[in-house]
């Protein structure tokens, strides 16, 4: 196979060889509470922890599966959070899913298939508010009440202690080129609507 200048392409013509996320990096109030609710309700192994120089605060890394970690920062004097700003305001199921431009709207973990429903039931006995298991599918509003074919993702979604949604999903088919109809939005068509 050649490049489009005739060459056969070497290493440099390939770009970036992704691996998956090595770890995403939120921030939260409390690290001790961060470690219980990950460690002990979600059963993340904690894999690293690091002091931060001059007091600036903690970073704390857990094992999330598949070789991937989610971090935590604690920082002392770190902001609140603005629901529906720097977050969706809650689940999906109780308001508006939309945050600010350049925020974290939600970590979604991979599950098997075959235990999502299970896992619903494991959060709720520990305690954790969750949705019903959400059938994403291509209907006008995206959910259905039933598993059909046309369903490419179940998920539940939850939130931790600082009130980060998550999300447990798993895909329920192989996606393919017809997944990939819609055209990108731009910012400017939405200020003009």
């Amino acid at each position: 196979m050649t490049s489009q200048n005739g060459r056969m392409p070497d290493e440099r013509d390939v770009g970036f060889e992704f691996r998956g996320i090595n770890h995403l990096a939120l921030v939260c109030r409390d690290m001790a509470r961060t470690v219980d609710f990950y460690s002990n309700v979600l059963g993340m192994p904690l894999i690293k922890t690091i002091e931060l120089p001059g007091g600036m605060g903690q970073h704390f890394f857990f094992d999330c599966g598949g070789g991937d970690a989610l971090a935590f920062f604690w920082f002392p004097d770190a902001p609140d959070g603005v629901p529906g700003v720097s977050a969706p305001t809650g689940r999906p199921d109780q308001g508006s899913l939309t945050s600010a431009v350049g925020s974290m709207n939600h970590v979604a973990f991979a599950v098997p298939p075959h235990r999502i429903d299970q896992y619903r039931d494991r959060l709720r006995a520990a305690g954790i508010d969750c949705t019903d298991v959400a059938n994403h599918d291509d209907s006008e509003w995206g959910i259905s009440d039933d598993l059909h074919p046309g369903v490419f993702v179940r998920s539940i979604y939850f939130q931790d202690p600082d009130g980060i949604l998550l999300e447990f999903a798993c895909w329920s088919r192989e996606l393919g080129p017809a997944d990939v109809s819609h055209s990108p939005a731009r910012a400017v068509d939405a200020a003009t609507a």
